[in-house]
Order: structure tokens, then C-alpha cells, then sequence
């Protein structure tokens, strides 16, 4: 498991604080075969949420499930929620009485924009988020042989580093992904000037190596055909 983190704090004022969604402590009061009933709805369809199991007094997070279009009804999307091979996982599943945070760690951001302008624009209108920088998503993809970033090298990315949620800017609209449900949480509308969006997305490296014998470079695609897969 990588430990290194990269954490941006800047001191602005935020903007659009309504946008991210809320956290809300809640718990099972029922479970139906593959159906969770929560005493209190998430809020937000699609937003996930940390399943805590009480073992004799020592909590353990068990898995994460996530709020459906039904109030106060959720499902199970992950079960493993540790990403190492030499750590056993947890295979207790969804009771009764389980606390439920949902949007737990959407504290924790990277933003996925098509320049370094624009990136700077959103983490500085948000600076209460802990921000995490692209470049560790670059790295990632580097180690993992592949150019583009996808809803199953996100979620895998995000539950090694502990991101709760992607901003990512789109041609006429911002975007809050958990990648963990691989759900939009949130939209609005956003109108950037952007003439050359670096591909895959904004980072720090000119190149990096997709694989033992090739590189990628920011003329290799399309930036806004890349994110257009999170939905």
C-alpha cells in the first residue's frame, strides 16, 4: 500500500460550498437479501457509504454500500475495502444495527481538469477539502501500465489512497464522482476557456511511461472523450 500522499491546502474562500455533499451519520435498521434499509436516508442518490461493525466493543469497517433512488434503501458495492494482499479482508456482512457514514472521506478530493489554470481555479474555491494531486493519479496509471484513467482504475486508486470523491470538469459541466459507487454525486454547470486540454488530464509530468517500452504524451487524445466515461 502506498503511504506518501501530496495534500494541497490553500486559504480562500470557498464559492460553492453547497456543491459537495453533506456527511450523515446513520445506521442498518433492516436488511433484505441484497436490499439495506437505513434509518435515515444518505441524502444524495449514488452517494456511498462506510459499513462500521461493532466486534465486541472494537469497530471495524466492514464494506461500503450505497444510497439507491429510494429513500433510506441502499445496496452493497464493496466488499473489500482494504487493497492489500497480505492484510485478510473483512467478510461480515451488512446487520442490523451497523453505523453507516455516508460520504465518508469526501473531505478528501483530486480534481481531474483539462489545465493547470483551471485546476488552481477549483482547489482554491474549495479550501476547506483536502486536495491530492493529479500527479499521484499519473503515477498510478504509470505503474499499472495504462493511459487513461477508468471507473475501475479510479475506484482501485481511490481506495488505496483514501479519496472519497473526483471533481472532474467536463465541456459545459462540473462534476462530483464517488468512485467508489461509481456515481455522479453532484453536477453543475461549468464554463471553462480552455483551447488546449492536456490529455489524459491536467499533472506535472510531460510524459509518463504506460508501460516497459512506451510513453504517453498530452497529444495522444482527447481530453473531454476521456472523462466523459464518469457518469
Amino acid at each position: 500500500m502506498r503511504v506518501f500522499i501530496f495534500v494541497f491546502m490553500l486559504g480562500t474562500v470557498s464559492l460553492f460550498a453547497g456543491f459537495f455533499p453533506k456527511s450523515v451519520t446513520t445506521s442498518v435498521a433492516s436488511v433484505d437479501g441484497e436490499t439495506i434499509y437505513l434509518k435515515r436516508s444518505l441524502g444524495r442518490e449514488g452517494m456511498s457509504g462506510a459499513l462500521i461493525h461493532n466486534f465486541r466493543d472494537i469497530e471495524a469497517m466492514t464494506g461500503y454500500l450505497m444510497q439507491t433512488g429510494k429513500p433510506n434503501e441502499a445496496k452493497l458495492v464493496l466488499k473489500n475495502v482494504i487493497k492489500h494482499d497480505k492484510l485478510p479482508s473483512i467478510k461480515t456482512p451488512p446487520q442490523k444495527g451497523d453505523k453507516v457514514i455516508g460520504g465518508y472521506l469526501y473531505g478528501n478530493v483530486m480534481a481531474i481538469a483539462p489545465d493547470m489554470t483551471t485546476y488552481d481555479n477549483i482547489v482554491k474555491a474549495y479550501p476547506s477539502k483536502t486536495w491530492f494531486h493529479p500527479d499521484l493519479l499519473a503515477v498510478f496509471l504509470s505503474s499499472e501500465g495504462e493511459a487513461v484513467p477508468t471507473p475501475e482504475l479510479l475506484e482501485t486508486f481511490a481506495t488505496e489512497y483514501q479519496i472519497g470523491l473526483f471533481y472532474i470538469v467536463k465541456k459545459d459541466e462540473a462534476v462530483l464522482y464517488d468512485p467508489i459507487s461509481r456515481h455522479v454525486v453532484a453536477r453543475k454547470p461549468f464554463r471553462g476557456t480552455v483551447k488546449n486540454a492536456k490529455f489524459p488530464f491536467f499533472m506535472r509530468f510531460d510524459k509518463f511511461r504506460t508501460g516497459i517500452f512506451s510513453d504517453t504524451s498530452e497529444e495522444d487524445g482527447n481530453y473531454y472523450e476521456v472523462v466523459e466515461q464518469f457518469k
